[in-house]
């Protein structure tokens, strides 16, 4: 089984810990907040457990951190929903592992009655087809937003985009891999490594 919750990507001087979002958590949920990767410049990501992040919560972290910032929230390691804030409000998302999201959001028939049933039929991946191809549309500016965001967030290389909509249209067994090679393809400073 893999990771369920939120990778909480965003720099500050002081540890992502102490950012007052986190204060109305109960102790057991604050507990279980790990420490991720960290990065030169003051970024700073936490392993956050399902039920333990709210939407709301990310342009308070960006309030309190004074930068942008952008949460992972990952699906049993399968699959991502990214989401970025600038300081002026600009969001941008993005799925990561796009099939795997494809088989998840793929419309069901209205009339369906056993769902592993369906799961083996031509009609299912029709359906997975579909919605991958409309995943698949909105990728380029998916793309743009990312980097407009890492650009807000002070980033001086700008990547190219089709290596960004390259990204966001490949697998990893591991979202959250995915996740850290976004950051990476997007220019942000990279854990030193020993």
């Amino acid at each position: 089984m893999g990771f369920s919750g939120h990778l909480v990507f965003a720099r500050s001087n002081r540890p992502l810990l102490e950012a007052p979002v986190l204060d109305g958590l109960a102790e057991d949920l604050k507990a279980s907040v790990r420490i991720g990767e960290s990065r030169p410049g003051g970024w700073q990501t936490l392993r956050i457990d399902v039920g333990a992040w709210d939407d709301a919560d990310l342009p308070a972290l960006v309030e309190w951190s004074r930068a942008p910032a952008c949460v992972a929230e990952v699906s049993d390691s399968s699959l991502a929903f990214v989401t970025g804030l600038d300081g002026s409000g600009v969001r941008w998302q993005a799925w990561l592992n796009l099939d795997n999201v494809a088989g998840l959001l793929a419309e069901e028939p209205e009339d369906l009655e056993d769902q592993l049933l369906w799961l083996d039929t031509p009609e299912f991946q029709e359906a997975v087809s579909r919605k991958r191809a409309e995943l698949d549309a909105e990728v380029s500016a998916d793309a743009e937003g990312a980097i407009a965001w890492a650009a807000a967030a002070g980033i001086s290389v700008t990547p190219e985009t089709s290596e960004i909509e390259e990204l966001l249209r490949s697998h990893e067994t591991f979202a959250e891999d995915l996740f850290s090679e976004l950051l990476d393809r997007l220019g942000f400073p990279r854990t030193a490594q020993t």
